[in-house]
This record gives C-alpha cells, sequence and structure tokens, in this order.
C-alpha cells in the first residue's frame, strides 16, 4: 500500500496500523475515484477503529473470482463477516470491469480462528480504481471499473 501503513510488530505480537497518511492523501485524489470508490474511501467511519462500519477486523468470508464475458471484463466480490465484538453487519464489495485480481496468500499466523482485515487502500488508477485490502494472512488486489461497498447481513 501507498499510504496506508500495516506493520508487524514483535514486540507487541500484533500489527500496527496507520490510515492518516492515507486521510491526509486523500484530498489530492478523491476526484479521480470513480463513484462507488471515492463514496467507499470517503465514508467517514472507514477507519475510525471505534465504529462498527470500520473496517478493521472484518472477518474474510466469501471470495467471488472476476469472470470475464464476452463483452469484456467481468466483476467480482469479496464478502466479510462482522467481528462479534466490534461490528453489527458485514460488508461485500462488488467489483465491476475487473482486469486484474490476485490473493497472495500465506498461512502465517496460526493463533487467529479467522483471516481478519487490518486495512484497505483505495486509489485511482487508469481506467478506474485499485483497491488492496491487508489481510493477516493475506493481501488482495483488485484493479476494476469502479466498486460498490455495502454493509448488510453477514454472508
Amino acid at each position: 500500500m501507498k499510504y496506508v501503513k500495516v506493520d508487524w510488530d514483535p514486540e507487541l505480537h500484533g500489527f500496527r496500523t496507520d490510515a492518516r497518511g492515507y486521510l491526509a492523501a486523500l484530498p489530492e485524489f478523491e476526484g479521480r475515484l470513480p463513484e462507488g470508490a471515492r463514496a467507499f474511501a470517503r465514508e467517514a467511519e472507514h477507519y475510525d477503529y471505534s465504529s462498527e462500519r470500520c473496517v478493521k477486523d472484518l472477518e474474510l468470508a466469501d471470495i467471488s473470482l472476476p469472470t470475464a464475458t464476452q463483452n469484456g471484463p467481468g466483476t467480482a466480490s469479496v464478502s466479510f463477516r462482522p467481528n462479534q465484538w466490534k461490528h453489527n453487519a458485514g460488508l461485500r464489495i462488488e467489483y465491476t470491469g475487473v482486469t486484474h485480481f490476485s490473493i497472495d496468500y500465506e498461512a502465517s499466523i496460526d493463533w487467529m480462528e479467522a483471516i481478519t482485515v487490518l486495512l484497505d487502500e483505495t486509489l485511482p488508477h487508469e481506467g478506474g480504481v485499485v483497491h488492496e485490502i491487508e489481510l493477516t494472512d493475506a493481501t488482495i488486489m483488485v484493479r476494476c471499473a469502479d466498486l460498490k461497498a455495502a454493509w448488510g447481513e453477514a454472508p
């Protein structure tokens, strides 16, 4: 990620996360984000760790890989369950016009019961947006035309 910081702290035996750099830079590029991505990035509670609508600590529930159509790039989605101690709803992110979808997975944290979101970052990219989600054991990267994030029932 370019602005959001996620680092393992061996003394803490946990992750240090910091979205302040992203939030400071967001006004410079938010106008170049597609509508759905801009709304998601600007959501007031997105990086507020005490909020039920903060992405941090959501649990990975489901991934629907992109399927291309005869008309071009396809759609994909990632769904998250609420963390029982923090959230009252899950989150589903749908990606349209997907040109790249990757998951870099390495099971390294054996004390976690679920793969959880550490933080994410949404940046403008030629033809749309790049959305990167840093998880406890993986990183998801999607380049697409736009995304739509919806809070609701857990998948």
